[in-house]
């Protein structure tokens, strides 16, 4: 299996994690907007507005090469506004337009958590594509089942902060999965979903 890690590998992840979640967005149907999801805090749209706004943030902190704390609270607050759809087009075009650019994913970006390579920030992008693209499947009804080169990515990249991942409060607490659990069953459990 290729190296998760190279370049080329991963931005090919990141485009098919986009390409995922991006065909469940469009899936949703104009009465599920208002949908509970996996995510107890968050309806579909509240789920489909994180993710958007997580790809607005990326032309700054990549392209333009500015810090999260410069930006404050720039993408705060509701940003799919009246066609939620188009703004997550919009948002996911620039993001991957933005990580695609040569030396794109040489760069260090400024996370409120620090300095971190490009890498391991796109890496992390496309975990929580694949992740939530399972919670937004859930809550409309739609075909729960991962494309396993990204569940064998997301697997990769989570494991070695698995751990960690409950006290952050953006997850629930790790789950064990039964014995027979495939990878995808075993990924859900290791980030608090419950299959």
């Amino acid at each position: 299996m290729p190296n998760p890690h190279v370049p080329g590998t991963l931005l090919a992840r990141h485009g098919e994690a986009l390409d995922l979640f991006g065909a469940r967005v469009h899936a949703v149907r104009p009465d599920q907007w208002d949908a509970p999801t996996p995510c107890t805090d968050w309806t579909v749209r509240d789920l489909v507005n994180h993710l958007t706004a997580e790809q607005l943030w990326v032309v700054p902190l990549v392209r333009e090469r500015r810090a999260v704390a410069e930006l404050g609270d720039a993408f705060e607050g509701d940003v799919l506004g009246d066609d939620p759809v188009a703004a997550w087009d919009r948002a996911a075009a620039e993001s991957r337009e933005a990580f695609l650019e040569p030396g794109a994913l040489e760069r260090t970006v400024q996370l409120s958590s620090g300095p971190t390579p490009a890498t391991a920030y796109c890496s992390q992008m496309t975990s929580d594509l694949v992740i939530h693209a399972w919670d937004l499947s859930r809550g409309i009804g739609a075909d729960e089942r991962l494309p396993g080169d990204l569940v064998g990515f997301t697997v990769d990249a989570v494991s070695p902060y698995a751990d960690s991942l409950a006290g952050s409060g953006l997850f629930a607490p790790r789950l064990e999965p039964p014995p027979d659990a495939d990878e995808q069953t075993r990924l859900l459990a290791m980030v608090g979903r419950a299959v």
